[in-house]
């Protein structure tokens, strides 16, 4: 095999779900313009095959759907690209980053690397900003005027908790998307702007199943593409979607 030949084929089974992962959290949507899906959690020993052990549950995405992220997977995708303020929610497969919330600790049972805001805590979301899409601390008793819409600790209840979804993370590119995060949902006809969100309940269940050792990832992708995809990207079987374990919801 030639060298370009073997670079190629390096890059591309490099693409999806990197072996180190045993937690995967699934969301599937019928469309790309579909603002509702479900979502599933799996996991696998060292060279094992993906187990449900949570779902479906409902979940809600973008107003406007789903778009092509950049992350582990889907940046090199031909189609619509998740840009600034479009309302729609990345697809691909993406690192879960810290979990954020209001309350000193995590939920009774988690262990995952945790960050309490308070008022000097904002996510940018300014495509102009040199921390576009990072999370920073500034003093809140003189914040800059291009962060005052970027609290994190705002009162609002649907950020009570937050996962990071590491979209367009490494490194940012201006205006390609931010803040994306898993979160609590408004209510059960309400989609996002851009984030996956789900009930309380559900929420907290996630945040206390994830583990850092094992390297958590999200994938989300409509019906089609997930057929398409998910042998090359080490994704669990659709065979193995339904037949998901069943939750309340």
């Amino acid at each position: 095999m030639c060298l370009l030949a073997l670079l190629a084929s390096s890059a591309y089974a490099a693409e999806g779900v990197p072996d180190d992962c045993s937690q995967l959290i699934v969301a599937v949507a019928p469309t790309w313009d579909s603002a509702r899906g479900e979502l599933r959690l799996f996991e696998r020993s060292p060279g094992g095959n993906w187990e449900a052990v949570s779902g479906p549950l409902p979940v809600l995405f973008g107003k406007k759907g789903i778009a092509w992220g950049t992350g582990l997977a889907g940046q090199n995708e031909p189609g619509l690209r998740k840009k600034e303020r479009d309302g729609r929610a990345p697809a691909g497969v993406f690192e879960i980053g810290k979990v954020f919330g209001y309350d000193a600790n995590l939920p009774a049972g988690a262990d995952y690397p945790y960050h309490q805001v308070t008022e000097a805590d904002v996510w940018s979301d300014d495509p102009r900003s040199p921390n576009y899409n990072r999370h920073i601390v500034i003093d809140p008793k003189n914040p800059p005027n291009n962060y005052r819409h970027e609290k994190m600790r705002s009162g609002d209840f649907a950020y009570h908790w937050l996962i990071e979804i590491r979209h367009n993370s490494d490194p940012p590119v201006p205006g390609a998307g931010s803040a994306i995060f898993f979160h609590i949902r408004r209510g059960v006809n309400r989609p996002t702007t851009g984030c996956t969100t789900m009930a309380q309940d559900n929420l907290v269940k996630v945040i206390t199943w994830l583990r850092a050792k094992r390297h958590p990832c999200y994938a989300l992708l409509p019906v089609g593409e997930y057929e398409n995809k998910w042998r090359a990207w080490n994704l669990p079987s659709p065979e193995a979607l339904r037949g998901a374990v069943s939750l309340a919801r």
